[in-house]
Protein backbone atom coordinates (compact mmCIF):
# COMPACT_ATOMS: atom_id res chain seq x y z
CA UNK A 1 0.00 0.00 0.00
CA UNK A 2 1.42 3.36 -1.03
CA UNK A 3 2.34 5.47 1.98
CA UNK A 4 1.97 9.19 2.68
CA UNK A 5 3.92 11.64 4.83
CA UNK A 6 2.40 12.45 8.22
CA UNK A 7 2.20 16.24 8.19
CA UNK A 8 5.68 17.73 8.03
CA UNK A 9 7.27 14.84 9.92
CA UNK A 10 9.48 12.08 8.57
CA UNK A 11 6.85 9.49 9.49
CA UNK A 12 5.09 7.64 6.67
CA UNK A 13 1.56 6.40 7.25
CA UNK A 14 -0.79 4.24 5.22
CA UNK A 15 -3.89 6.02 3.86
CA UNK A 16 -5.99 3.33 5.53
CA UNK A 17 -5.38 3.04 9.27
CA UNK A 18 -6.47 0.25 11.60
CA UNK A 19 -8.74 1.64 14.32
CA UNK A 20 -8.90 -0.19 17.65
CA UNK A 21 -11.58 1.53 19.74
CA UNK A 22 -13.53 -1.72 19.68
CA UNK A 23 -10.51 -3.63 21.02
CA UNK A 24 -10.98 -1.90 24.38
CA UNK A 25 -14.45 -3.52 24.57
CA UNK A 26 -15.89 -0.69 26.69
CA UNK A 27 -18.95 0.82 24.90
CA UNK A 28 -18.99 -2.08 22.41
CA UNK A 29 -20.64 -5.49 22.47
CA UNK A 30 -19.67 -8.87 21.04
CA UNK A 31 -15.92 -8.20 20.86
CA UNK A 32 -13.61 -11.22 21.17
CA UNK A 33 -9.91 -10.66 21.94
CA UNK A 34 -8.71 -13.49 19.73
CA UNK A 35 -10.69 -12.21 16.74
CA UNK A 36 -9.55 -8.64 17.34
CA UNK A 37 -5.90 -9.71 17.44
CA UNK A 38 -6.33 -11.72 14.25
CA UNK A 39 -7.97 -8.65 12.69
CA UNK A 40 -5.12 -6.32 13.61
CA UNK A 41 -2.59 -8.83 12.30
CA UNK A 42 -4.55 -9.36 9.10
CA UNK A 43 -4.60 -5.60 8.55
CA UNK A 44 -0.82 -5.55 8.89
CA UNK A 45 -0.43 -8.50 6.53
CA UNK A 46 -2.64 -6.67 4.00
CA UNK A 47 -0.41 -3.60 4.07
CA UNK A 48 -2.02 -1.44 6.77
CA UNK A 49 0.97 -0.50 8.91
CA UNK A 50 -0.55 2.41 10.84
CA UNK A 51 -2.56 1.59 13.97
CA UNK A 52 -4.63 4.04 16.06
CA UNK A 53 -5.63 3.54 19.69
CA UNK A 54 -6.10 5.61 22.87
CA UNK A 55 -5.62 5.36 26.60
CA UNK A 56 -9.38 5.70 27.16
CA UNK A 57 -10.29 2.72 24.96
CA UNK A 58 -10.98 0.23 27.73
CA UNK A 59 -8.67 2.16 30.08
CA UNK A 60 -5.56 0.98 28.28
CA UNK A 61 -6.91 -2.43 27.28
CA UNK A 62 -6.97 -1.58 23.57
CA UNK A 63 -3.32 -0.53 23.74
CA UNK A 64 -2.46 -3.86 25.35
CA UNK A 65 -4.29 -5.78 22.64
CA UNK A 66 -2.39 -3.83 19.98
CA UNK A 67 0.88 -4.78 21.68
CA UNK A 68 -0.11 -8.45 21.70
CA UNK A 69 -0.97 -8.33 18.01
CA UNK A 70 2.07 -6.44 16.74
CA UNK A 71 4.83 -6.77 19.32
CA UNK A 72 7.08 -8.80 17.04
CA UNK A 73 6.83 -6.29 14.17
CA UNK A 74 7.05 -3.06 16.18
CA UNK A 75 9.68 -1.50 13.94
CA UNK A 76 7.50 -2.02 10.87
CA UNK A 77 4.40 -0.24 12.19
CA UNK A 78 3.38 3.30 13.10
CA UNK A 79 1.62 3.41 16.46
CA UNK A 80 -0.70 6.32 17.28
CA UNK A 81 -2.38 6.76 20.63
CA UNK A 82 -4.14 9.55 22.50
CA UNK A 83 -4.28 11.19 25.93
CA UNK A 84 -7.75 11.93 27.36
CA UNK A 85 -8.77 15.46 28.48
CA UNK A 86 -8.64 14.55 32.18
CA UNK A 87 -4.84 14.15 31.81
CA UNK A 88 -3.80 17.39 30.12
CA UNK A 89 -1.76 19.03 32.89
CA UNK A 90 1.99 18.84 32.35
CA UNK A 91 2.72 16.04 34.82
CA UNK A 92 -0.44 14.15 33.85
CA UNK A 93 0.57 14.10 30.18
CA UNK A 94 4.00 12.72 31.05
CA UNK A 95 2.47 10.04 33.29
CA UNK A 96 -0.19 9.13 30.70
CA UNK A 97 2.44 8.74 28.01
CA UNK A 98 4.47 6.45 30.23
CA UNK A 99 1.37 4.30 30.87
CA UNK A 100 0.70 4.09 27.14
CA UNK A 101 4.31 3.15 26.45
CA UNK A 102 4.00 0.34 28.98
CA UNK A 103 0.65 -0.82 27.57
CA UNK A 104 2.00 -0.78 24.03
CA UNK A 105 5.21 -2.51 25.14
CA UNK A 106 7.38 0.01 23.32
CA UNK A 107 9.86 2.75 24.14
CA UNK A 108 8.43 5.28 21.70
CA UNK A 109 5.05 6.33 20.29
CA UNK A 110 5.06 7.49 16.68
CA UNK A 111 2.07 9.83 16.97
CA UNK A 112 0.77 11.09 20.31
CA UNK A 113 -2.50 12.98 20.19
CA UNK A 114 -4.69 15.13 22.42
CA UNK A 115 -7.91 13.13 22.25
CA UNK A 116 -10.34 15.97 22.99
CA UNK A 117 -9.83 19.66 23.80
CA UNK A 118 -9.41 20.66 27.42
CA UNK A 119 -12.76 21.01 29.18
CA UNK A 120 -14.42 18.19 27.22
CA UNK A 121 -16.53 15.77 29.27
CA UNK A 122 -16.49 18.24 32.19
CA UNK A 123 -12.71 17.97 32.53
CA UNK A 124 -10.67 20.72 34.15
CA UNK A 125 -9.62 23.54 31.84
CA UNK A 126 -5.87 23.39 31.19
CA UNK A 127 -4.11 26.00 29.02
CA UNK A 128 -3.03 24.47 25.70
CA UNK A 129 0.42 26.00 26.25
CA UNK A 130 0.92 23.78 29.32
CA UNK A 131 -0.23 20.63 27.50
CA UNK A 132 1.93 21.37 24.49
CA UNK A 133 4.93 21.98 26.72
CA UNK A 134 4.58 18.41 27.98
CA UNK A 135 4.22 17.07 24.44
CA UNK A 136 7.33 18.95 23.34
CA UNK A 137 9.25 17.54 26.31
CA UNK A 138 8.19 14.01 25.33
CA UNK A 139 9.27 14.68 21.77
CA UNK A 140 12.67 16.01 22.87
CA UNK A 141 13.20 12.88 24.97
CA UNK A 142 12.33 10.63 22.04
CA UNK A 143 9.27 9.14 23.72
CA UNK A 144 7.05 10.45 20.92
CA UNK A 145 7.90 11.30 17.31
CA UNK A 146 5.02 13.56 16.29
CA UNK A 147 2.15 15.53 17.86
CA UNK A 148 -1.47 15.37 16.82
CA UNK A 149 -4.84 16.63 17.99
CA UNK A 150 -8.32 15.13 17.78
CA UNK A 151 -11.78 16.71 17.77
CA UNK A 152 -10.22 20.19 17.59
CA UNK A 153 -11.80 23.11 15.75
CA UNK A 154 -9.79 25.24 13.32
CA UNK A 155 -9.29 27.84 16.05
CA UNK A 156 -8.13 25.24 18.58
CA UNK A 157 -5.65 23.79 16.09
CA UNK A 158 -4.25 27.23 15.34
CA UNK A 159 -3.86 27.95 19.07
CA UNK A 160 -2.06 24.64 19.69
CA UNK A 161 0.22 25.31 16.71
CA UNK A 162 1.54 28.43 18.45
CA UNK A 163 3.34 26.16 20.91
CA UNK A 164 4.61 23.31 18.73
CA UNK A 165 4.35 21.49 15.43
CA UNK A 166 0.96 19.84 14.87
CA UNK A 167 1.29 17.10 12.25
CA UNK A 168 -2.22 15.66 12.32
CA UNK A 169 -5.81 16.15 13.35
CA UNK A 170 -8.35 13.39 13.94
CA UNK A 171 -11.96 14.45 13.31
CA UNK A 172 -15.11 12.45 12.59
CA UNK A 173 -15.28 12.47 8.81
CA UNK A 174 -17.09 10.31 6.29
CA UNK A 175 -19.34 10.57 3.27
CA UNK A 176 -22.23 10.90 5.74
CA UNK A 177 -20.52 13.28 8.24
CA UNK A 178 -18.67 16.22 6.69
CA UNK A 179 -18.69 19.27 8.97
CA UNK A 180 -14.88 19.22 8.93
CA UNK A 181 -14.84 20.29 5.28
CA UNK A 182 -15.95 23.85 6.03
CA UNK A 183 -13.04 25.14 8.14
CA UNK A 184 -10.73 22.36 9.26
CA UNK A 185 -9.90 20.84 5.87
CA UNK A 186 -8.81 24.17 4.30
CA UNK A 187 -6.67 24.91 7.37
CA UNK A 188 -5.02 21.49 7.15
CA UNK A 189 -4.33 21.87 3.43
CA UNK A 190 -2.82 25.30 4.02
CA UNK A 191 -0.62 24.11 6.88
CA UNK A 192 0.25 20.59 5.65
CA UNK A 193 -1.53 18.83 8.51
CA UNK A 194 -2.64 15.26 7.88
CA UNK A 195 -6.31 14.50 8.46
CA UNK A 196 -6.83 11.13 10.10
CA UNK A 197 -10.57 10.58 9.82
CA UNK A 198 -12.36 8.48 12.41
CA UNK A 199 -15.81 6.92 12.00
CA UNK A 200 -14.92 6.87 8.31
CA UNK A 201 -17.74 4.38 7.68
CA UNK A 202 -20.15 6.39 9.84
CA UNK A 203 -19.85 3.69 12.52
CA UNK A 204 -20.82 1.00 10.05
CA UNK A 205 -23.66 2.74 8.22
CA UNK A 206 -21.65 2.93 5.01
CA UNK A 207 -21.24 -0.84 4.96
CA UNK A 208 -24.94 -1.06 4.05
CA UNK A 209 -25.41 -3.84 6.60
CA UNK A 210 -27.96 -1.98 8.72
CA UNK A 211 -31.43 -2.07 7.21
CA UNK A 212 -34.39 0.24 7.86
CA UNK A 213 -35.57 -1.65 10.95
CA UNK A 214 -32.22 -2.30 12.63
CA UNK A 215 -31.98 -2.03 16.44
CA UNK A 216 -28.70 -2.06 18.39
CA UNK A 217 -28.02 -4.18 21.45
CA UNK A 218 -28.07 -2.44 24.81
CA UNK A 219 -24.70 -0.85 25.55
CA UNK A 220 -23.73 -0.33 21.90
CA UNK A 221 -22.41 3.23 21.43
CA UNK A 222 -24.08 3.48 18.05
CA UNK A 223 -27.53 3.65 19.62
CA UNK A 224 -26.67 7.24 20.56
CA UNK A 225 -25.42 8.18 17.08
CA UNK A 226 -27.67 10.83 15.55
CA UNK A 227 -27.41 9.23 12.11
CA UNK A 228 -29.00 6.09 13.54
CA UNK A 229 -31.17 7.46 16.34
CA UNK A 230 -33.04 10.22 14.48
CA UNK A 231 -35.65 8.65 12.19
CA UNK A 232 -35.42 11.24 9.41
CA UNK A 233 -31.63 11.00 9.28
CA UNK A 234 -31.75 7.21 9.11
CA UNK A 235 -34.30 7.28 6.28
CA UNK A 236 -32.06 9.62 4.26
CA UNK A 237 -29.14 7.27 4.92
CA UNK A 238 -31.09 4.37 3.41
CA UNK A 239 -31.96 6.48 0.34
CA UNK A 240 -28.30 7.41 -0.18
CA UNK A 241 -27.13 3.82 0.25
CA UNK A 242 -29.57 2.68 -2.43
CA UNK A 243 -28.00 5.19 -4.84
CA UNK A 244 -24.44 4.15 -3.92
CA UNK A 245 -24.97 0.42 -4.46
CA UNK A 246 -24.95 0.52 -8.30
CA UNK A 247 -21.68 2.50 -8.23
CA UNK A 248 -20.05 -0.06 -5.93
CA UNK A 249 -21.30 -2.87 -8.15
CA UNK A 250 -19.82 -1.11 -11.18
CA UNK A 251 -16.44 -0.82 -9.46
CA UNK A 252 -16.68 -4.46 -8.28
CA UNK A 253 -16.21 -3.41 -4.67
CA UNK A 254 -18.28 -3.29 -1.50
CA UNK A 255 -20.12 -0.19 -0.26
CA UNK A 256 -17.55 0.10 2.53
CA UNK A 257 -14.63 -0.03 0.11
CA UNK A 258 -16.30 2.61 -2.07
CA UNK A 259 -16.80 4.92 0.93
CA UNK A 260 -13.19 4.48 2.09
CA UNK A 261 -11.86 5.07 -1.43
CA UNK A 262 -13.90 8.28 -1.70
CA UNK A 263 -12.62 9.49 1.69
CA UNK A 264 -8.91 8.89 1.08
CA UNK A 265 -9.26 10.77 -2.21
CA UNK A 266 -10.18 13.93 -0.28
CA UNK A 267 -7.44 16.53 0.40
CA UNK A 268 -4.92 15.49 3.08
CA UNK A 269 -7.27 12.74 4.24
CA UNK A 270 -6.60 9.24 5.56
CA UNK A 271 -9.22 6.85 6.93
CA UNK A 272 -9.28 5.03 10.25
CA UNK A 273 -11.32 1.86 9.87
CA UNK A 274 -11.99 -0.65 12.63
CA UNK A 275 -12.47 -4.37 12.18
CA UNK A 276 -13.85 -7.10 14.41
CA UNK A 277 -12.04 -9.89 12.58
CA UNK A 278 -9.48 -10.75 9.92
CA UNK A 279 -12.00 -10.86 7.08
CA UNK A 280 -13.15 -7.28 7.70
CA UNK A 281 -9.59 -6.00 8.07
CA UNK A 282 -8.46 -7.57 4.80
CA UNK A 283 -11.51 -6.20 2.98
CA UNK A 284 -10.83 -2.70 4.33
CA UNK A 285 -7.28 -2.78 3.01
CA UNK A 286 -8.52 -3.57 -0.50
CA UNK A 287 -10.24 -0.16 -0.61
CA UNK A 288 -6.83 1.30 -1.43
CA UNK A 289 -7.06 -0.44 -4.82
CA UNK A 290 -10.38 1.19 -5.75
CA UNK A 291 -9.65 4.07 -8.11
CA UNK A 292 -12.32 6.71 -8.67
CA UNK A 293 -12.46 9.22 -11.51
CA UNK A 294 -13.28 12.88 -10.93
CA UNK A 295 -16.79 12.27 -12.24
CA UNK A 296 -17.27 9.29 -9.93
CA UNK A 297 -15.99 11.26 -6.94
CA UNK A 298 -18.43 14.06 -7.77
CA UNK A 299 -21.35 11.65 -8.13
CA UNK A 300 -20.57 10.00 -4.78
CA UNK A 301 -20.14 13.45 -3.21
CA UNK A 302 -23.62 14.49 -4.37
CA UNK A 303 -25.20 11.30 -3.02
CA UNK A 304 -23.56 11.84 0.37
CA UNK A 305 -25.13 15.28 0.57
CA UNK A 306 -28.59 13.68 0.63
CA UNK A 307 -27.66 12.93 4.24
CA UNK A 308 -25.28 15.72 5.24
CA UNK A 309 -27.21 18.71 3.86
CA UNK A 310 -29.96 18.05 6.42
CA UNK A 311 -27.68 17.74 9.47
CA UNK A 312 -27.08 20.55 11.94
CA UNK A 313 -23.57 21.90 12.47
CA UNK A 314 -22.74 20.10 15.71
CA UNK A 315 -19.35 18.45 15.07
CA UNK A 316 -19.90 15.32 17.19
CA UNK A 317 -22.26 12.59 16.03
CA UNK A 318 -23.33 11.27 19.42
CA UNK A 319 -25.81 12.59 21.96
CA UNK A 320 -24.08 11.53 25.16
Amino acid sequence: MEKRKLGTSEIEITPIIMGTWQAGKKMWVGIENSETIKGIRAAFDAGITTIDTAEVYGDGYSEQIVAQALGDVREKVVLATKVFPNHLKYDQVIEACDRSLKNLNTDYIDLYQIHWPSGSFKSEIVPIEETMKAFNTLKEKGKIRAIGVSNFSREQMAEAAKYGVIDSTQPPYSLFWRQVETEEVPYCVENNISIIAYSSLAQGLLTGKFGPEHKFAEGDIRAKNRLFAIKENYERVQTALDKLRPIAEGKQCSLAQLAIAWLIAQPQTNAIVGARNAEQATANAKAADVKLSEDELAEIDAIGRIVTDKLDDRPVMWDF
